[in-house]
């Protein structure tokens, strides 16, 4: 009688321990990631926490550092739609609120690529190498072939044309030239870092 209990013990402590190994976590090498945010200054060529839309230049270049157009800090009227073709429905540019005869600034170093009218709204473009930028309405204070630096005045917001209108505000794109795909210009002064998934047992972002 004595064997047959040690028995029935012993079988529940065979099933015990198998629900323990069944239930048990697994190694933390293999647990779940967690997102991490790698640090400023890293390549949009990574993974996103949300889309922005293509990277400036190639996957492995980094977003240039730009200023906003208008000072102080403009509210954004209207965000960057990208088309899901050249010919599609979208918003190529934002909407930056502002008012009349507001000093229109260079949001980057680069040459003045053209000053003129196009349907009827006066443009200011500026060549920046890979990219250009495109400020409307702008009354241009600058000519084609100007340099300008960062933040140097190209004109003055009107309002014929304002996307805004009877309000003012400063339609701002951006372009890549190679291909002539317009990107989101809030990226220059407003980039999202990219986010890097690591094990949840990691302290720190891999270098």
């Amino acid at each position: 009688m004595t064997s047959y209990r040690l028995s029935d013990r012993a079988r529940a402590l065979v099933a015990a321990l198998f629900l323990v190994v069944l239930i048990a976590p697994t190694s933390p090498a293999l647990g779940t990631p967690r997102a991490e945010v790698a640090p400023s200054g890293a390549s949009l060529g990574g993974a996103m926490g949300h889309d922005e839309g293509p990277s400036p230049v190639g996957e492995a270049d980094e977003v240039p550092q730009g200023e906003w157009p208008l000072a102080p800090q403009p509210e954004v009227a209207r965000r960057f739609d990208a088309p899901d073709a050249p010919w599609g429905a979208g918003h190529r540019g934002v909407d930056l609120a502002g008012s009349p005869g507001a000093v229109v600034r260079a949001a980057m170093a680069g040459t003045v690529a053209f000053v003129g009218v196009i349907a009827g709204k006066a443009v200011v473009s500026v060549d920046h190498g890979a990219t250009r930028t495109t400020y409307e309405p702008v009354m241009a204070t600058v000519a084609v072939g100007d340099p300008v630096a960062a933040g140097a005045p190209l004109g003055r917001l009107g309002i014929a044309g304002s996307h805004c209108f009877p309000a003012a505000c400063l339609h701002w794109g951006w372009i890549r030239n190679a291909d002539r795909v317009y990107l989101d210009p809030l990226l220059l002064v407003d980039a999202p870092k990219p986010v890097r998934l690591l094990p949840l047992w990691r302290g720190d972002p891999v270098r």
